[in-house]
């Protein structure tokens, strides 16, 4: 089984996280995301992947790490933007002979993509669409089905349920299995999108769509990142990770003083320091070799590799990528920083989002 995976954007809406490192290499409880995705693949039996990029291709390589034992990972990078159809097309050309997986790679999710595989050998189907609840259908493409599951329509982004029938609704989840037959509907030399316009020419011509009530969450903004990590440590996510059962995960070689409070759920990870008097939680993740100061309160917060935040500081609902610094006795509420960036000692900040502040 081959994959194809989109990690084409340039994940504005992560900025400035994304200002040096592709966001599939962003680390989601101190992992990189990608390697997260790479595991649930060769759960479903994939030996081979291709991620089809276009931003920060050395980056997105050097971040994958190592793959899972039995997979070979490509990295494809297309030249200009050629939409979700055009670099599937791109990524699955001359590497396909049967139906294949293609995902979209900013979703952190647990659905069985196995299950998925072979309810659409079973079916017969050209092409086949995972699909998630929603409790809020306006903000999705809704798909419409028949009793046996093939496709009827597309409701893109609908302002109310009206004619939806009662929820939750079922989206798109940006999970497909295709046979190489529905390249053929994708032209070349301009952007494409798959879910615009080559599904429905599927409708009625063997699009079918299964549900999974699975995890599912876009990680593509600062909040649903933020978000994304607390559910992984809590464990509402299943990933390698595992979560705990009282929410709280100490690396063997982080350093916590005892007078120090974690609230779960918090992740501490390898060569960390917590210092005296700290509190740090719930909703955190502070990456490898971070320094919390005494008397500092983290909170709701993701801490990438590195970041040292300084004595009696405040760091809440904020976003701290490598090596970035908080001084003492700072506030930083609701803010997102770049790698290496300074906040001076004794500054309150509030909404920022800037690749370094001084």
């Amino acid at each position: 089984m081959i994959a194809v995976v989109l990690v084409g954007g340039e994940g504005t809406r992560l900025r400035p996280l994304t200002l040096d490192q592709p966001k599939p290499v962003l680390p989601i409880g101190g992992i990189p995301f990608v390697s997260l995705l790479l595991d649930r693949l060769a759960e479903a039996g994939v030996t081979r992947t291709v991620l089809s990029c276009g931003y920060l291709p050395d980056q997105l390589r050097a971040g994958i790490g190592a793959p899972p034992a039995g997979m070979v990972v490509d990295v494809v990078v297309e030249d200009e933007p050629l939409g979700t159809a055009g670099a599937i097309a791109f990524a699955a050309a001359g590497r396909v002979a049967g139906p294949f997986l293609a995902l979209n790679g900013d979703v952190l999710g647990d659905a069985d993509l196995g299950a998925l595989v072979r309810a659409h050998l079973a079916s017969g189907a050209r092409a086949s669409i995972g699909l998630t609840p929603v409790d809020d259908p306006t903000r999705y493409g809704v798909v419409v089905r028949d009793a046996s599951g093939r496709v009827e329509r597309f409701v893109e982004k609908p302002p109310n349920a009206d004619g939806l029938g009662p929820g939750p609704w079922w989206v798109n989840a940006g999970l497909y299995v295709l046979d190489p037959s529905v390249l053929e509907l994708i032209p070349a030399g301009r952007m494409v999108s798959i879910e615009r316009e080559v599904f429905p020419q599927l409708v009625g011509d063997g699009l079918l769509a299964f549900e999974d009530a699975g995890y599912w969450r876009d990680i593509g903004t600062i909040e649903s990142y933020r978000a994304a990590n607390a559910d992984v440590v809590s464990g509402r996510v299943r990933t390698r990770i595992g979560g705990s059962v009282d929410g709280i995960i100490i690396a063997p070689s982080a350093a916590v003083d005892s007078s120090a409070e974690l609230i779960a759920p918090v992740l501490v990870g390898e060569h960390a320091r917590v210092e005296a008097g700290a509190t740090v939680g719930p909703g955190v993740v502070v990456g490898a070799g971070c320094t919390i100061g005494a008397r500092a309160t983290i909170s709701d917060s993701v801490l990438l590799a590195g970041v040292s935040v300084g004595a009696s500081a405040r760091v809440e609902s904020s976003v701290l990528a490598c090596a970035a610094i908080v001084g003492e006795r700072s506030t930083v509420v609701d803010c997102a920083f770049g790698t290496g960036a300074v906040v001076a000692s004794g500054s309150s900040l509030t909404g920022e989002r800037a690749a370094a502040h001084v």
